[in-house]
């Protein structure tokens, strides 16, 4: 049996092994021009591997320009994590959809990757171009007002350069202007002549409409002297001739916000909108007093992330809501920009039964097929039930079991009334006796008195502690002869007071509550709805002077 172990032992290691390791393929551009190439990178993490992919399946479609190799050692959670990258520069043979079909390294395998390979629009009129030249264009020729239009700036050398280039800042009167992107580098076939390709991407907003110019920006670097002086200092002046070209100057035609747009919704001109929602915990089984999260997320194509409104609060009958702050995010893609914003609030049911909620509406244009849309979530019905452990805080004697209350009973009332007035005259003289009466000492009381709840509502609310607070409010409040949805009803101070600490309880604030107001209008309650001190009368002091 012990040998058997041993020669089974290291046919599991090598399954694990295997099972765990893959070959991802992936690119830096998934769209260039005829003449361009484009990196693939190939990444392993099967240590056990020392080849290098097998390349041949890429002769037929692809020209490979060059291969380099990179290993890395990561450490994550007192991991090491070693992986072995191969980035392959590829020239397409053929315009149109090109795949780059599936590549094999050991017993592993990527998976194929389709590019698109469009036409280049660089005229060539020159059989001999200038050894640096510089390229820029718009997406389009017109935009609607605050409207995304991408800038594309290239730079192409046919020359070796030092790395002391630099483009001029883009600053454009009256419009925003975001960078989309790292800048790439890459290669490109012109007239037979391989040229190195710098390129910058810019989303530009008008804010306003009429016709705005995109300011020229102007290259400069240092040509490779191929032939460098003898007594050149390696320490000194790089030797080489600065070379600087400069863009051309673009009008860009802003139209203004079309007549038939709503006046009263926010301006969203747009490529593409969408609206989701999500729930945590889903509200299929939801108790009164349950706090459910729900997340609308607003993500459009062609604006950024600050020009996204506010979608429309959650305001329903029966449900108290408590918003978190919004969560924005930028997302650079081919073609321009994707702007994110996802709004959280928390939701908690006040009563059983079923609550409407209402259908969120976005309005926006469509800039490319130029029309008014909407897009929208339906409303949906929640079902709440009654939470048995929040049934102390029901006023006794509901209107429920009164309307249920049969008419021959009545004189029930009737007699509880006589025995209410009898004791109520009963207890009034035995006080008014007792106070010609020699003071005594009292029994001590089993339970907890008034004061001492007050105590320890005092002592959590100055200590800013909600759950804490809460607890030793609803021990006070079994106390009282009403509950305290009667004295919040009665006095708008402790109303406030007490929704300030429900949102701490049920949102992501609770540690900046401040329990100074439910104190104040614990202490400032009316002397009609306040529980009398059994020894108010005993002539000490106030325990909490005003």
């Amino acid at each position: 049996m012990t040998r058997f172990t041993a020669l089974l032992l290291p046919l599991l290691i090598c399954t694990a092994t295997a099972q765990a390791a893959e070959l991802t393929a992936s690119v830096d551009r998934s769209r260039l021009n005829s003449g361009e190439t484009v990196e693939l990178t190939l990444e392993s993490n099967d240590v056990t591997q020392f080849g290098k992919p097998d390349l041949t399946p890429l002769e037929p479609l692809f020209e490979v320009r060059g291969t380099r190799q990179v290993n890395q050692l990561n450490t994550l959670n007192n991991e090491n994590r070693a992986t072995t990258r191969w980035i392959i520069t590829l020239l397409p043979k053929q315009n149109g959809s090109v795949e780059i079909p599936s590549l094999k390294l050991g017993e592993t395998q990527s998976q194929p990757i389709t590019v698109q390979v469009v036409e280049s629009d660089i005229t060539e009129e020159k059989n001999v171009l200038d050894p640096v030249f510089i390229e820029s264009s718009l997406d389009q020729s017109s935009v609607y007002v605050q409207a995304q239009a991408v800038l594309t700036l290239r730079i192409y050398h046919s020359v070796s350069l030092y790395d002391d280039s630099s483009v001029t800042p883009l600053q454009i009167t009256d419009a925003r202007v975001e960078q989309l992107g790292d800048t790439r580098t890459y290669e490109k076939d012109i007239n037979g002549v391989r040229h190195g390709v710098i390129e910058m991407r810019y989303a530009i907003f008008p804010q306003h409409s009429g016709l705005l110019t995109i300011t020229p920006q102007t290259f400069s670097a240092t040509r490779v002297d191929t032939q460098p002086a003898k007594d050149a200092n390696a320490q000194g002046p790089k030797p080489g001739k600065v070379l600087r070209v400069t863009s051309t100057e673009i009008p860009l035609t802003v139209k203004p916000k079309p007549i038939t747009y709503p006046a009263d919704a926010p301006w969203l001109p747009a490529r593409s909108l969408s609206l989701s929602e999500s729930w945590n915990p889903e509200p299929d089984h939801t108790q009164v007093g349950d706090s459910l999260t729900r997340s609308l997320t607003l993500k459009v194509e062609g604006l950024a992330s600050s020009q996204l409104p506010a979608l429309p609060a959650t305001e329903a009958n029966g449900l108290r809501r408590y918003p978190d702050q919004p969560v924005l995010n930028n997302q650079s893609s081919e073609r321009g920009l994707i702007g994110s914003r996802e709004e959280r609030e928390a939701l908690v049911p006040s009563r059983s039964g079923s609550i409407e909620l209402p259908t969120v509406d976005v309005v926006w244009w469509n800039t490319f097929e130029d029309h008014l849309e909407h897009t929208s979530l339906p409303a949906r019905t929640l079902q709440v039930v009654t939470n048995p452990s929040l049934q102390v805080d029901t006023p006794a004697g509901s209107s429920q079991s009164f309307n249920t209350a049969d008419s021959e009973a009545l004189w029930w009332w009737k007699l509880s009334t006589l025995i209410l007035a009898c004791t109520t005259l009963l207890g009034f003289g035995l006080w008014w006796r007792a106070r010609w009466q020699p003071a005594i000492l009292r029994a001590a009381q089993t339970g907890p008195s008034p004061r001492t709840l007050l105590d320890d509502i005092k002592r959590a609310s100055q200590a800013n502690d909600p759950q804490a607070t809460r607890q030793a409010l609803d021990a006070w409040a079994r106390q009282q002869p009403e509950t305290l949805a009667d004295m919040a009803a009665r006095f708008v101070p402790l109303s406030d007071a007490l929704d300030g600490l429900n949102g701490a309880l049920y949102s992501e604030t609770g540690q900046h509550w401040q329990g100074e107001d439910l104190w104040r209008a614990i202490r400032t309650i009316p002397t009609a709805e306040r529980v009398q001190d059994p020894v108010g009368d005993s002539g000490l002091p106030p325990l909490y002077p005003k």
